[in-house]
C-alpha cells in the first residue's frame, strides 16, 4: 500500500497543478476555493490508490482515468462526455457525411437512450424507430447504467452484422427490433418539385455537403420552374442537426441582412453573434418551413433565424429544444473532450434549450381518407336546371374506367398531410398576391 502513496499523490499534485493553470486563466479563485480544491483532489487520489490496490480484478491506470474523465463530464449534462482517440476519429468521419452505425441520432434522458431521429433510408428509418422512442435494450444488455458513449459504441459495428434493441414507445409495451448494420452515407440535401409549381428541399442532417447541397438545390429548382414557382417548402422534420457553420449557411442562403443566431456562456469569447450576408439565394419566394420533434440543435437554429426575421412561416409541432454549444477539445494524443460552453440565441433573443421552437401554424401528421359525404345538391333535384357554362365533358358516367381509377387512387402512397398543408399554404399566398396586385 505505501509504495503506491507516492504515485497517488504525484497524481494529485499533477491534477492540482493543471486545475489551477486553468482557473487562473478563467477566473480568480480565494485562498478558501483553492484549499478545498485541493483537499477534493486528495480524496480522488486516496480513492484512485484503493481501487488500483484492492480491487477484486486489477484495471489499468489508463481505463481508471478514461472511465473518470467521463463520469465528471457526464455529470455535467447529457451533451458533455469524453471521446476516447477512436471514438473522436468516428466523429470526425461522421460529419463529413459517411460512417456506419445504425443511423440513428441518440442522446440519454432518466438514464436510457433517447432517440431524437432517425437519419433518413437507414436501417433504423426503415424500421421505423420514432423520434422520442427510448432505447432500454441492446443485444439484451439493459442500456440503465450506460453514458452515452457507451451506448453509442454498443450499437456500432462492422457492416452487416445484427443487434436487437428494445424500444418503449410511449406507454405501449416494449417490443424488439433487429437492425442489421450498414454504412450511413448521408445524403445531406435532396430536392423535387411538388405540384408543378412548389421546390420542395429536404435537409437530412448538417454535414460538410449541405452548404453546397442547398445551393444547388435552389439553382436548380429555379431554372426547372422559373415563373411557375410559387415557393418553397424547406423540410426539416427528423433534422438531429450536425455542424453549425452549415446551419448558418442554410439561414444566410433565405436572408439578406440580419443575425442569424448568437451563442452565450460564461467564459470569454463564448459570446459570438452570426450575420447574413447580402443576397437571397431565393429572390425573396415565400418559404414554408416543417419542423417537429425531431428537429434539434442545427435545424432549430434555421426555423428560428428565418421565424424571427419573418422571412418563413413555420408549421408542423415543437421542436426538440436542443440548444446548447458543444466544443470539441482535442487532447493530445488522447482523443478529445465534448464539453458543453454555451446556449444558442435566436435573432429576437429566445432560448431554444429545452423549450425549442413553435411553429406558427401548428399541423399535428394525419392520415387522411376520403368519406362519402351525405346530403342533396340542387343538381340532384328533379327537373333542375343546367348551368349553361359547363362543357358537356364534365359530365362522366360510371363505369369499368371508375372502378380502375378508384383502385388505382387506393394504391398511390399515403398524404404527406403536413407538406400538403405546406403547398395549400404557398399556392394560397400566390393566389392572394395576384388578387392584390389586380385589385
Amino acid at each position: 500500500m505505501n509504495r503506491l502513496k507516492p504515485y497517488a499523490i504525484a497524481l494529485t499534485a499533477a491534477l492540482a497543478i493543471g486545475f489551477a493553470a486553468t482557473s487562473d486563466r478563467l477566473f480568480a479563485q480565494s485562498d478558501d476555493d483553492s484549499s478545498e480544491t485541493y483537499r477534493q483532489l486528495d480524496l480522488f487520489g486516496e480513492v484512485f490508490e484503493r481501487i488500483r490496490a484492492q480491487y477484486v480484478e486489477e484495471v489499468s491506470d489508463a481505463e481508471l482515468i478514461e472511465a473518470a474523465i467521463g463520469g465528471m463530464l457526464t455529470s455535467l449534462d447529457p451533451h458533455s462526455g469524453y471521446l476516447p482517440e477512436e471514438n473522436y476519429r468516428e466523429m470526425q468521419v461522421q460529419t463529413r457525411g459517411s460512417f456506419g452505425g445504425l443511423g440513428i441520432q441518440v442522446t440519454m434522458e432518466n438514464g436510457l437512450v433517447l432517440v431524437v431521429s432517425p437519419i433518413d433510408e437507414t436501417p433504423a428509418f426503415r424500421a421505423g424507430i420514432e423520434p422520442g422512442d427510448y432505447i432500454v435494450e441492446l443485444d439484451g444488455e439493459a442500456v440503465m447504467g450506460m453514458d452515452l458513449d457507451q451506448a453509442v459504441n454498443s450499437m456500432r459495428g462492422p457492416p452487416g452484422t445484427d443487434i436487437t434493441i428494445m424500444v418503449q414507445r410511449g406507454e405501449d409495451e416494449p417490443f424488439e427490433v433487429t437492425l442489421t448494420r450498414e454504412i450511413i452515407r448521408v445524403d445531406s440535401v435532396r430536392w423535387r418539385v411538388e405540384n408543378d409549381n412548389v421546390g420542395y428541399i429536404r435537409i437530412s442532417s448538417f454535414t460538410e455537403q449541405t452548404e453546397r447541397g442547398i445551393e444547388e438545390a435552389l439553382e436548380e429548382l429555379e431554372a426547372e420552374l422559373g415563373d411557375a414557382m410559387v415557393g418553397y417548402v424547406l423540410d426539416l422534420r427528423n433534422n438531429p442537426g450536425g455542424l453549425l457553420d452549415q446551419a448558418i449557411a442554410v439561414a444566410d442562403a433565405f436572408l439578406d441582412r440580419g443575425e442569424i443566431v448568437s451563442t452565450r456562456g460564461r467564459i470569454e469569447g463564448a459570446e459570438q453573434r452570426w450575420n447574413a450576408t447580402e443576397g437571397d439565394l431565393a429572390d425573396g419566394e415565400p418559404v414554408v418551413i416543417l419542423i417537429n420533434g425531431g428537429s434539434a440543435s442545427a435545424s432549430e437554429i434555421v426555423a428560428g433565424a428565418l421565424q424571427d426575421h419573418g422571412r418563413a412561416i413555420l408549421l408542423g409541432t415543437d421542436t426538440f429544444g436542443k440548444g446548447s454549444v458543444q466544443t470539441i477539445m482535442p487532447l493530445a494524443g488522447n482523443g478529445a473532450v465534448r464539453m458543453t460552453t454555451a446556449r444558442y440565441y435566436t435573432p429576437s433573443g429566445r432560448s431554444i434549450q429545452a423549450l425549442g421552437i413553435s411553429p406558427d401554424i401548428e399541423v399535428l401528421p394525419a392520415l387522411l381518407e376520403e368519406l362519402e359525404v351525405a346530403g342533396r345538391r340542387e343538381s340532384d333535384l328533379r327537373g333542375a336546371l343546367g348551368n349553361d357554362q359547363s362543357p358537356s365533358s364534365m359530365a362522366t358516367e360510371e363505369g369499368a374506367d371508375g372502378e380502375e381509377m378508384a383502385e388505382a387512387q387506393e394504391e398511390e402512397p399515403p398524404f404527406d398531410y403536413q407538406l400538403t398543408r405546406a403547398i395549400d399554404m404557398l399556392e394560397g399566398i400566390e393566389l392572394f398576391n395576384q388578387r392584390a396586385a389586380m385589385n
